[in-house]
């Protein structure tokens, strides 16, 4: 976080519109800047929705971004990071005045006005900020339900948050909400074997590892073998069995939210069949989906969300 002398003057809990309408467009600026496909998919949200949609995605982003840069050398200040920003969060859910940062002060902002039309728990930003906490003090997982803690927190909470504003019919929505989260993020982490290694992390799970016989040292070394192949093939099924699961929860959103979801969740699922493409290969390249790829995508989507 900047320095006390960056520390912007309080705003008041009534933020005047030209502050309202900069501060959502520098969260729109950063879900750009950050993330292509949650972007693209976002654009095909009414107005106010896809507004807070991108509200959500930067403090989800200034958040990670603010306890990975501290955490590298520091968990303490990564934890006075997170401290912060609940006290900062608290002031904007009493609807008392805000001091924060510059750099954090747009994403309160476009927060405060969000929660005058959304409802999301105060309890769900700080759940995610525990997830994001455990990549300062945990490097890596024994098992699956160990690591799905991990993926609920980070991932899952955002799936629950962006509920509240898609609008939903029944409360097993956010069951398959959940689902989803876990799904993109195991494909996060497949897609990213190769970066977390490099930054000394390793999310697949131990029990995984020994299940096929692939070593740490394996890994290290970049090796695609045969074993490291199974494994992979073995953690794609498992998110494919909860992307699968997840899209029972589309119809009973708001209609005007089905197509963005079930696009995001596709595009999502097709890095799957580009790591699959490169033999599994995630240690010299990354997987990902041209804007191309995204648009050719677009209608079959369309049409399959129209029939929901």
């Amino acid at each position: 976080m900047s320095s006390a002398a960056n520390i912007s003057a309080p705003v008041e809990a009534d933020a005047n519109p030209f502050e309202v309408e900069r501060a959502y467009r520098y969260c729109r600026l950063k879900t750009r800047t950050h993330a292509k496909s949650f972007y693209f998919c976002a654009h095909f949200l009414p107005r106010e929705k896809r507004r807070a949609i991108y509200a959500v995605y930067a403090l989800c982003r200034l958040v990670d971004d603010e306890v990975d840069e501290a955490g590298v050398c520091d968990e303490v200040g990564a934890r006075a990071a997170v401290e912060r920003w609940q006290i900062e969060l608290d002031a904007v859910y009493r609807g008392e005045s805000i001091a924060a940062s510059s750099q954090v002060l747009p994403v309160l902002i476009a927060w405060r006005d969000m929660l005058s039309r959304f409802s999301i728990a105060r309890e769900l930003p700080l759940e995610l900020m525990r997830g994001v906490l455990m990549d300062t003090y945990q490097k890596t997982y024994e098992s699956w339900s160990d690591l799905r803690v991990y993926c609920y927190r980070v991932a899952s909470i955002v799936g629950l948050m962006s509920s509240e504003i898609f609008g939903y019919r029944e409360p097993v929505t956010l069951k398959y909400a959940e689902a989803l989260g876990l799904a993109m993020q195991l494909t996060n982490i497949l897609r990213d074997v190769g970066e977390d290694l490099r930054l000394g992390r390793i999310y697949l799970p131990r029990e995984d590892l020994k299940r096929f016989g692939v070593t740490e040292d394996e890994l290290a070394r970049g090796e695609v073998t045969e074993g490291f192949r199974a494994l992979m093939a073995f953690e794609i099924d498992r998110a494919r069995a909860l992307y699968h699961e997840a899209e029972r929860g589309i119809p009973l959103l708001d209609r005007d939210a089905r197509f963005t979801v079930l696009l995001a969740a596709r595009l999502y699922a097709r890095i799957l069949d580009e790591i699959e493409r490169a033999d599994f290969d995630v240690f010299t390249r990354r997987a990902h989906l041209s804007f191309a790829g995204k648009l050719c995508a677009a209608p079959r989507v369309w049409r399959a969300a129209r029939a929901l």
